[in-house]
């Protein structure tokens, strides 16, 4: 499998998310310069986190428009796996391909500590390598990551089984808890939480590898290749 680590103007956590999909999980990895992306030749696309843009407007809001834009949403629209994290989940909200928005956490400062996170649908292409309630440990950094949507969005969400992630004790005011979410179609996921931030045990906390597992799990089974 193929993963596309898109790098706009602020981002800064591109390195890790290539280091988790290259070197940890050991598939073939590149980072994309927005401005040079051909995302054809790639399987699944990785929005990372940081500041892109400088996280001016609003998180999110400038690359959300940006050139390489076009082209997620054709991955998207093909079926292609998108891992947006942080300000990744932010530009996938600001595109409109996942619903609600982002506040400022309710205390109005940056937060950076691990959190626990209760999994709430694993029958994703993100999360088959989870039980469904269990809880994970996974590190959260950010100043914009208190999710908001309506009450109408909120019940479809739930309707639709989009709602993946929940915090356990909700660190940022986040409506429902929620920590992440998927598309309609189920191969989008957004998520605050950082999980190319947990990929090894080395380092005290690899919860986050399994999601990367399970996309690449999902692309074997889709792509008949051999475990």
């Amino acid at each position: 499998m193929k993963f596309a680590v898109i790098v706009f103007p602020g981002s800064n956590c591109d390195e890790d998310m290539y280091h988790a999909a290259k070197n940890v999980l050991g598939e073939e990895a590149e980072m994309v310069w927005f401005e040079e992306a051909d995302l054809t030749k790639y399987d699944g696309v990785l929005l990372p986190g940081g500041f892109s843009y400088g996280d001016y407007l609003r998180s999110g809001a400038i690359a959300s428009v940006s050139g390489v834009i076009d082209q997620v949403k054709e991955a998207i629209q093909d079926g292609k796996p998108v891992l947006g994290v942080c300000n990744g989940f932010q530009v996938l909200l600001e595109m409109g391909e996942l619903p609600g928005a982002m506040l400022r956490n309710k205390n109005l400062t940056f937060m950076c500590h691990d959190e626990e996170l209760l999994v709430r649908n694993n029958g994703t292409m993100f999360t088959g390598y989870f039980e469904e309630k269990e809880t994970i440990s996974l590190p959260i950094a950010h100043g914009e990551g208190n999710y908001y949507c309506d009450h109408e969005t909120l019940e479809d969400l739930k309707r639709n089984n989009q709602i993946v992630f929940t915090y356990k004790n909700n660190p940022n005011g986040s409506t429902a808890d929620i920590a992440g979410i998927t598309n309609r179609q189920g191969n989008v996921l957004g998520m605050m939480p950082h999980p190319e931030r947990a990929v090894e045990k080395l380092l005290g906390n690899d919860d986050g590898l399994r999601i990367f597992e399970s996309i690449l799990n999902y692309w074997r089974e889709t792509h008949a290749v051999g475990n």
